[in-house]
């Protein structure tokens, strides 16, 4: 019996066809629920409209930041000073920028993820913490700025540092768990 294989150009037609589909589901099963679907949808996007200019103020401040820490050079000196402190807790000493912007950016993060991989490679000790770092926290400030802000809480009081502690030990057992597995 011959295996059904998609090539790229099924895969973009399966994909055509999705979009539509569910939205005809979902009109259905509205429609079936005697439910207003136009309204419910304006509703929603009013009430997203909200939350994104409540939160804009927060992500704005929080996003100049982190630029100004880049371009400052902080970030670099930062992570030149925490270097042996990583080294002696078992962070590969590449992965320690990770571990300052992680927290900060996500997208700075796979940056520096990407560069680990491609300067140390994949297989290796500190590209293989690099990805389980990666996947192990997310981007504490920005998810502070969005939940708090949405919910007009300006004090975080025990949310931030409770958060980078985890990120920490996040951090420390994404080294310990790579270490476990592929010794080094």
């Amino acid at each position: 019996m011959p295996h059904l294989q998609l090539t790229t150009g099924d895969e973009k037609k399966l994909t055509d066809y999705l979009i539509p589909v569910l939205t005809a589901l979902i009109l259905g099963y509205g429609f079936c629920r005697s439910t207003d679907v136009f309204g419910a949808f304006t509703d929603g996007a009013k009430r997203g409209l909200t939350v994104a200019l409540s939160i804009f103020p927060s992500l704005l401040a929080m996003l100049t930041a982190v630029n100004m820490l880049r371009a400052s050079g902080a970030v670099d000196w930062l992570v030149s000073v925490l270097r042996p402190l990583a080294q002696l807790v078992g962070l590969p000493a590449e992965c320690t920028p990770l571990a300052l912007l992680k927290p900060v950016s996500g997208s700075g993060a796979l940056a520096i993820g990407k560069e680990v991989m491609e300067s140390a490679g994949v297989d290796t000790m500190a590209g293989r913490t690099a990805a389980v770092m990666l996947a192990s926290a997310d981007t504490t400030f920005f998810v502070i700025s969005v939940y708090f802000g949405s919910l007009g809480i300006r004090k975080t009081r025990h949310a931030l540092p409770s958060a980078l502690m985890a990120d920490l030990a996040a951090f420390l057992m994404a080294a310990w768990t790579v270490r476990f597995f592929w010794g080094g």
